[in-house]
């Protein structure tokens, strides 16, 4: 009995002891189920944000609207471009040769005049009556040249029978030669005096257009005043200077009599006024501006070129066979090289390098860097960069051939 007393007693006091001693156990396991709930709960919230934000829409970048177009491949003719002057092969001031008054005017100011065409009339009258003078001079002196022949036969008969002296034969010899110096110098005087009489009238020496008149109807005018200025203008020719490094290759343009083509286009390079050809170039260079000056020939039918008229003169110096071409504006420029951005079929562009062979006007030949169908951005280059999207409008490419500006 007293040993179940004792161990009731010590169970007791273990009980007691496991628990007291257990209690602050019991709470700890508690605060860690705390913690340990919270953190699943932060988890799942972390979980459950994460998975709205992935299904929210992804915002894409829009595409950059740009226009482009195909390279092709084409010739392309390099031009030298120059400012000329209209300038004929012949401006002629028609002066009066004989002094006189006006007596008609047969041309009309502005019209075009043909050579040997006559202009105006100077009263002959003068000229003729000298004419009748010197014709009747003529006549006396011709009647005393055949006395003095006769008279020298028969010196010449009476000195070889002795009757005459040597001296008196001289003599008439003498005056016979007078004789005929006498009809040599009438002969002369009427010889100009016909001259004037042509003078009377005046002619056009060229064919051209006639300009105004200088002198009426009824004046009296000097030999040496002006009448009227006639101009020629079919052909026509343009004037115009280029450097002299390009004096080379124009004479290897011209080798073997070739005609080089050369275009006259109007002063804001809008129009092409007139087709001609290269005529000639200078003796030499002008060491003030290091130019030398050519001369290029245009047929003018319609007249459309005029004296003193400034004009673009366009100069083919060579074509390059089928390079693969592309507007100018395609091509943009840095610090390392030339570059165009190329339309890829994903519509994205890329930059590429490109190796520039020459540039006429708004067309570029492409040594490398691109191919014959290939898509090169044209505009809204300033908001690209290398893999962006773009929505492409295609353009028309220009014609090399026809489009003006120097190279």
């Amino acid at each position: 009995m007293e040993n179940k007393t004792i161990n009731k007693a010590s169970a007791a006091r273990h009980f007691d002891a496991v628990g007291v001693e257990n209690r602050p156990m019991v709470g700890g396991l508690n605060r860690g189920w705390y913690w340990l709930m919270a953190i699943c709960v932060a988890g799942l919230a972390i979980y459950a944000w994460a998975t709205h934000r992935s299904a929210a829409p992804v915002r894409v970048a829009p595409a950059v609207p740009v226009s482009a177009i195909a390279a092709k491949s084409g010739d392309l003719n390099i031009y030298l471009n120059q400012i000329g002057t209209v300038t004929p092969f012949a401006t002629v001031t028609v002066r009066g040769r004989v002094a006189g008054q006006i007596m008609q005017i047969d041309f009309t100011e502005g019209q075009m005049v043909e050579a040997n065409q006559l202009l105006m009339t100077i009263d002959p009258r003068p000229y003729q009556a000298q004419m009748v003078q010197y014709e009747g001079q003529l006549a006396r002196d011709q009647a005393t040249l055949a006395n003095a022949r006769i008279t020298l036969e028969r010196y010449r008969a009476l000195f070889s029978q002795g009757v005459i002296a040597r001296q008196d034969l001289d003599n008439q010899q003498a005056l016979y030669a007078q004789a005929q110096g006498s009809i040599e110098n009438d002969q002369g005087l009427i010889d100009g005096v016909k001259v004037n009489l042509t003078y009377c009238r005046v002619v056009s020496p060229i064919r051209g257009r006639i300009g105004l008149r200088q002198v009426d109807l009824g004046n009296d005018v000097q030999a040496t005043d002006p009448l009227v200025v006639i101009t020629q203008l079919q052909p026509i020719s343009v004037i115009f200077s280029v450097p002299e490094d390009n004096i080379g290759e124009i004479v290897r343009a011209m080798i073997g009599g070739r005609q080089v083509p050369v275009q006259a286009w109007d002063r804001d390079m809008s129009k092409q006024i007139a087709s001609g050809f290269l005529l000639t170039f200078d003796n030499q260079i002008d060491q003030t501006t290091g130019t030398i000056k050519l001369r290029a020939q245009f047929d003018n039918a319609g007249d459309v070129l005029f004296p003193n008229q400034f004009v673009n003169a366009k100069l083919l110096v060579k074509t390059l066979n089928n390079p693969v071409l592309i507007p100018t504006a395609a091509v943009q420029r840095s610090q390392q090289g030339s570059y165009v951005y190329v339309v890829q079929a994903d519509k994205t562009v890329v930059r590429r390098t490109v190796m520039i062979s020459a540039t006429q006007g708004d067309v570029t030949a492409i040594g490398r860097g691109i191919a014959n169908g290939d898509v090169v951005v044209t505009d809204g280059l300033d908001r690209l960069l290398p893999g962006s999207t773009v929505a492409v409008r295609m353009v028309s490419a220009p014609t090399a051939a026809a489009t003006p500006g120097p190279i």
